[in-house]
């Protein structure tokens, strides 16, 4: 036998020694010590009621009923006196009721339920006086429907919160889906327009300047192999996530690389230019770290832009500006190529990605053709505030 089963067996134990000291030792107590006494006997039922609630409820049953029906009035007893020990003896059962209606099945909670108000209206019904008949059983009934109430309330709330911590679990599951989906995306579509435009390359220089044609296939090999990397590092995370590991351990497990920032915006920029696209980069502002999220859509929302530039906008050169600003970090791509003609977002996932990102970060986002001509995607991304530093000296 476990200690905890010992404990609730000794507390079973002297409950019933308290109910029998209270029935024998104390015979010409009024009905309210009784009363009294057997509520608070009720507490060394406490594991019980928690491993056995159904052996709980007929123990309280037996002692309540063995309170109310034991010790011979004393003739001195008002009748108040006399109902309000009724009414305490069995409010230790309404007590107990209420805890299985709130944690046991149903088809046992109404059981208890039905057993329990029936003992007491028979046993209330044969020791009450004829004018306090109907107002006890009235007591005992509202008595056990308020338990009931409040069990039912009980299990509500935990149904209630179950099912919207449920709830959040399969919002968590569609965001990681869709942050996932956004990932593949980004970075498939810019290695595979880099690919395109490197074997075209390769495939009109390969007879007339083999070294230009040698030069590509590399490029290609490189972006490739990047390419590569980066989906089995994620089907890697997606296998761990399957086998229900937690982040700690897959951090510990998987030798996953950082993920990609505005650090990296350079090196970009020069897979960029080996497709043809000649990029300008331009930082201004007090160059710092941002927040790990705004620094990997920043970068993101860079690498789509480029992608688009070097796949529809059919020019040789475009222009990205990140300025860090106080209160927001704003990123630009423009190029002079063919406008909404050349970057046909309309039909593609590129731009709404954009926006995807850009909203959870609680950003605006402008994607469009330039009246001069061209295309131009502009960012702005809120940072939060300096640690140490009130919201109000921003």
């Amino acid at each position: 036998m476990t200690r905890t089963k010992a404990v609730a067996w000794a507390g079973g134990a002297s409950y019933l020694l308290a109910v029998g000291l209270l029935v024998g030792a104390a015979p010409r107590a009024s009905g309210t010590v009784h009363g009294v006494g057997a509520l608070l006997a009720v507490s060394l039922l406490a594991d019980v009621v928690r491993r056995m609630p159904l052996l709980a409820l007929a123990m309280t049953l037996f002692g309540s009923t063995a309170v109310v029906t034991g010790p011979p009035s004393s003739g001195h007893e008002s009748l108040t006196a006399s109902y309000q020990g009724q009414f305490l003896s069995y409010l230790a059962v309404d007590l107990v009721l209420g805890f299985i209606v709130a944690t046991c099945v149903r088809r046992a909670s109404i059981v208890a339920v039905a057993v329990s108000v029936a003992v007491q209206f028979l046993v209330i019904g044969v020791f009450a006086h004829g004018d306090g008949l109907a107002v006890n059983e009235v007591i005992a009934l509202l008595a056990s429907a308020a338990s009931c109430m409040a069990g039912l309330l009980s299990r509500e709330r935990r149904e209630h919160a179950v099912a919207l911590r449920a709830q959040e679990v399969a919002e968590a599951v569609t965001a990681e889906r869709l942050r996932i989906a956004r990932e593949l995306h980004d970075m498939v579509a810019h290695s595979i327009g880099i690919v395109a435009i490197q074997a075209g390359v390769g495939s009109r220089v390969i007879q007339t300047q083999p070294a230009e044609a040698r030069e590509a296939l590399r490029a290609i090999e490189a972006t490739s192999r990047e390419t590569l990397s980066g989906l089995r590092r994620t089907l890697v995370s997606l296998r761990q996530a399957d086998r229900g590991e937690t982040a700690s351990e897959q951090s510990e497990q998987s030798p996953l690389a950082p993920s990609p920032g505005l650090a990296d915006v350079e090196r970009l920029a020069a897979a960029t230019a080996g497709a043809g696209v000649r990029v300008d980069v331009r930082c201004g502002g007090e160059q710092r770290p941002v927040p790990a999220d705004i620094d990997l859509s920043a970068y993101r929302i860079v690498q789509e832009a480029l992608t688009n530039v070097v796949r529809h906008a059919g020019t040789g050169r475009c222009r990205v500006v990140i300025d860090y600003g106080e209160e927001e970090l704003s990123v630009e791509v423009v190029d002079e190529g063919r406008g909404a003609t050349g970057n046909g977002s309309a039909h593609g996932f590129g731009i709404i990605g954009m926006r995807e990102r850009v909203g959870l970060l609680g950003g605006h986002l402008s994607a469009g053709p330039r009246p001069e001509g061209g295309f131009r995607v502009a960012a702005r991304l809120p940072l939060p505030a300096p640690v140490g530093v009130p919201l109000e000296a921003r």
